[in-house]
């Protein structure tokens, strides 16, 4: 079963990817990005989705740690957020996201878009 890092500091948006991803994948959550790094330099995932804004470190700081990890430094990003502006989408992708969802978002497209990014 493909692995999965999940990282939001919401509990209904944890319950809600878990409840949505749990069957197909096997999801690890964290609550903010220290947490999630943390989970990151202790297991390889095989994509890591990320909220913006957190507590203790944000999300595009999470991104950019990562990326710096040899755990996570190819791994696909994906940022699942409200923040859907042109300027954070664009510090995204410099930081090395993979792709972009806004929440609200579709279940069924959640779901489509991580099985296109692991082989």
């Amino acid at each position: 079963m493909k692995k999965i890092l999940y990282v939001d500091d919401a509990q209904s948006m944890r319950k809600l990817v878990n409840l949505v991803l749990s069957s197909e994948f096997d999801i690890t959550m964290a609550e903010n990005g220290l947490l999630g790094y943390e989970a990151a330099q202790k297991q390889v995932f095989d994509v890591i989705i990320s909220d913006i804004n957190m507590p203790v470190m944000s999300g595009l700081e999470l991104l950019e740690k990562l990326r710096q990890h040899p755990n996570s430094q190819f791994t696909p990003i994906l940022m699942l957020t409200t923040e859907a502006s042109a300027e954070l989408k664009a510090k995204g992708k410099q930081l090395g996201a993979t792709g972009w969802i806004v929440k609200p978002f579709d279940p069924e497209k959640l779901a489509s878009a991580i099985n296109r990014l692991i082989p």
